[in-house]
């Protein structure tokens, strides 16, 4: 089985998201604003004109991926950095695609090679480098930290995936909470890893990995959860269902305790990015069922980034992916029609 991610995630690897249309409401005064820089693409292909953004470092560098000029389908890897876009390529195949870059600039990610097949990468000094795998031909990367520690999912020969932690050259299979998959997420400076794993009764629970050992981390009352990132004072973000599994909501997860951050007046919310100090960024469902990119400062419930932007600025923000400790969020929305990648820096 593979992994899910996000809104299907698994799919998007293979297909880019497309974005609905969405409202864009009024900034209120009161709130912490953000000007919108555009970090535009290669260039069109027969996938169309997009790019997507997922990660940001402490120095605003951004790593992502971008459609690129092609007769044939071909989505590389990009590193943005100092106002440019940068190629990064991929592992051979058409689809490279960031999910973690750390202080000095390497980058954890999944591309696909010639075969069609997807690995793990490492991006050092100009350099992708293929990680290997748990034993079968499927391995993605999420995340890393500044030691250049890898974490992700990897399948084995007789077809299980479960997390990994990439190290000193080393893949090592972090196991699982009982049940056949596991997937590791984030990884913080700390070496706490954090992600989510199938238990014995077949449900789905976020983990922290920490000195050799899983530990499930609980929901918002229902029955599964998911831990997407994790910072350097072992905060947490994700989702989980709330009681009865009547909604999906993002979490901040302090000290053990798990907060509902709520959502946009939709049913949805997914927490997907947390800073050093605790603010978490994502996306929610709208009362009119579109998805709006979030932030969530530490205590307090989850603002619409379309209400922080200037009200002129043609941009409908759909996901947050990224934050770095100076409070600037990648991800990615709809400009002019288009698909492309943002950087949100606070005014």
């Amino acid at each position: 089985m593979k992994t899910s991610f996000f809104i299907n995630r698994e799919s998007y690897v293979r297909q880019l998201v497309k974005l609905a249309a969405f409202t864009l409401l009024a900034t209120p005064a009161f709130a912490q604003t953000y000007t919108v820089t555009d970090l535009g693409t290669f260039g069109p292909n027969s996938n169309g004109n997009y790019s997507v953004a997922f990660c940001i470092n402490s120095s605003g560098q951004v790593a992502g991926e971008s459609s690129a000029p092609s007769s044939q389908r071909s989505d590389p890897a990009f590193l943005y950095s100092n106002g440019q876009l940068v190629n990064i390529g991929t592992l051979g195949g058409d689809v490279g695609q960031p999910r973690g870059i750390n202080t000095s600039g390497q980058i954890a990610g999944y591309s696909t090679l010639r075969s069609g097949s997807y690995h793990a990468f490492l991006y050092t000094s100009g350099q992708m480098t293929d990680i290997g795998t748990l034993g079968a031909d499927y391995a993605v990367a999420y995340g890393l930290n500044d030691a250049g520690q890898v974490v992700g999912n990897s399948a084995h020969p007789g077809g299980q995936d479960h997390a990994f932690l990439y190290s000193n050259g080393v893949m090592t299979d972090l196991g699982t909470l009982g049940g056949d998959t596991s997937n590791a997420y984030g990884i913080n400076n700390l070496g706490v890893i954090a992600g989510y794993s199938y238990n014995s009764a077949g449900d789905f629970l976020g983990f922290i990995y920490q000195n050799g050992t899983m530990t499930p981390l609980g929901t918002l009352g229902g029955s599964w959860s998911i831990a997407y990132a994790i910072n350097d004072h072992n905060q947490i973000a994700g989702q989980a269902y709330t009681r009865g599994n009547r909604a999906a909501h993002a979490f901040r997860l302090t000290d053990g305790q798990m907060v509902d951050l709520g959502s946009l007046g939709g049913s949805g919310s997914w927490g997907l990015a947390i800073n050093n100090s605790g603010t978490v960024v994502g996306f929610a469902t709208t009362r009119v069922n579109e998805y709006h990119a979030f932030v969530s400062t530490n205590g307090a419930r989850m603002q619409d980034l379309n209400r922080l932007i200037p009200a002129n600025s043609g941009w409908v923000l759909g996901q947050a992916n990224g934050i770095n400790d100076a409070g600037q969020i990648v991800g990615y929305g709809t400009i002019r029609g288009q698909t492309h990648a943002f950087l949100l820096t606070p005014q």
